[in-house]
C-alpha cells in the first residue's frame, strides 16, 4: 500500500514539473502580457525629436525639471528684464518666456528659457542681453549697467555715477539701470573711456 501511494504522489507532480520546464527539461521564460511589458518614452528609445512642453507659468526648477522629463536636457536660461541677473537658485525665479515653444522639436535643442524673479512681473517683450559691441557704442539706457559693461570691451575703461545726485555707490551693478551714456549710441569706439549715470531700478532717471 505504501508503494501505491508514493506512485500516486509522483504522478500527480509530474504535471508540475513539465509546466516550470520546457520539453527539454531547459525553463521557459515567463511570457509577458502586453499590459506588464514596460513603455519606452521617445527620450528612451533614442529618438531624435520629442514634444517639448509649455513652460510658461512654472517655476523655473519645475519648468527646467518637465524639459529634462520630456528628454531635453540642453537647458539655458536668461533675465528676461534684460539686468543681466544670474538664476543662482532656480527656485527663486519664473518662466515668461521659452525658445523654441512648445510642439515637436530635436531633443538636442537649446531651451532658452526668460525668466523673472518670483515677485516680478513679467514684462511685455523678452529683453534679451545684447551683443558684444561691435566698433559701436550700442544704446545702453534703461538696460543694467551689468549688461553694459559685459557688452563692452574688457579694456574699456567704464566709470558710473549716481544719476540722482545722492552721490551713492554703485556696488551691485544688476540692480542699476543706465540713464545716460557718454560717447553716445552709435559713435566710434576706439578705445576712449565711457562713462555711465545711472539710478537704481525702482527709480526714474532724473
Amino acid at each position: 500500500m505504501r508503494r501505491h501511494a508514493v506512485t500516486a504522489l509522483l504522478s500527480s507532480l509530474a504535471p508540475l514539473s513539465l509546466t516550470a520546464c520546457g520539453g527539454d527539461g531547459s525553463k521557459e521564460a515567463p511570457s509577458i502580457t502586453e499590459s506588464s511589458a514596460p513603455t519606452r518614452s521617445a527620450a528612451t528609445e533614442g529618438a531624435t525629436t520629442a514634444d517639448l512642453p509649455n513652460l510658461v507659468g512654472k517655476g523655473l526648477q519645475s519648468a527646467q525639471d518637465a524639459a529634462q522629463a520630456a528628454g531635453f536636457y540642453v537647458l539655458a536660461s536668461h533675465d528676461s528684464l534684460g539686468r543681466g541677473r544670474k538664476q543662482v537658485l532656480d527656485r527663486d525665479w519664473k518662466v515668461c518666456f521659452q525658445a523654441p515653444g512648445p510642439g515637436t522639436q530635436a531633443t538636442d535643442t537649446e531651451v532658452d528659457l526668460g525668466v523673472v524673479k518670483l515677485d516680478e512681473t513679467c514684462p511685455a517683450k523678452d529683453q534679451k542681453e545684447p551683443t558684444e559691441a561691435a566698433g559701436k557704442m550700442p544704446d545702453f539706457r534703461g538696460k543694467s549697467v551689468k549688461i553694459a559693461r559685459d557688452a563692452l570691451d574688457p579694456s574699456t575703461s567704464i566709470t558710473v555715477t549716481d544719476a540722482s545726485g545722492q552721490d551713492r555707490n554703485v556696488l551691485v551693478e544688476s540692480n542699476w539701470k543706465v540713464c545716460s551714456q557718454e560717447p553716445a549710441a552709435g559713435a566710434e569706439l576706439t578705445g576712449q573711456p565711457v562713462s555711465f549715470r545711472a539710478v537704481r531700478f525702482e527709480e526714474s532717471c532724473p
